[in-house]
């Protein structure tokens, strides 16, 4: 399974990250690191610098179908600085367009929003997100991990770092079935 984690250059929340990645790694699958911009990406403890990280690839230069699935880590300037590169907003509709999965945590949801893709459907978020979420025609729910499954589109969302052993399982669960689903066709 080819899994995208779209991030910005810098802000990511680094555990909402590196959990989902290394969920992704120990269920057999390629996690690829997907930015704005090549180089590094600066993650955060909150508001404070951590890691950084090796871009894999570049949005502009890449597209849904090279993937699997695609996982939107939060942090609350990372969705901000994505939302504003119409790439990378594109990408994430590509990755509804076509059919494949798509998780995101925490505040990540901003770029559902910006991309137009939550009308219609139930996903939760950090609670600050849920007026923005309600207005974008989206139902907005308290609940440790959500999957809404909307025609041929499953979206995986959770509040928190502190939800991420749920996420995680749900999400690699998810992944798992659509790069099965995507092999059987070939």
């Amino acid at each position: 399974m080819k899994v995208a984690f779209l991030v910005a250059p810098k802000g990511v929340e680094q555990i909402e990250l590196i959990q989902p990645w290394d969920a992704v790694r120990s269920h057999g699958g390629d996690p690829y690191l997907v930015s704005t911009k090549p180089g590094m990406v600066q993650a955060f403890r909150h508001l404070d610098p951590a890691e950084a990280y090796d871009v894999d690839r570049v949005v502009g230069e890449t597209s849904a179908r090279d993937y699997d699935a695609l996982m939107l880590p939060g942090g609350v300037a990372n969705p901000d600085a994505l939302r504003m590169d119409a790439r990378a907003v594109r990408l994430v509709q590509e990755f509804f367009d076509a059919g494949k999965p798509v998780a995101a945590i925490c505040h990540a949801p901003w770029m559902l929003v910006e991309a137009d893709v939550v009308r219609g459907r139930t996903l939760t978020s950090w609670p600050s997100l849920r007026t923005d979420i309600r207005n974008a025609g989206g139902t907005w729910v308290d609940e440790q991990v959500v999957v809404c499954e909307r025609g041929p589109n499953t979206l995986i969302t959770s509040r928190k770092p502190a939800d991420l052993p749920a996420f995680c399982e749900t999400l690699v669960h998810a992944f798992s079935k659509a790069a099965q689903t995507a092999q059987s066709v070939l």
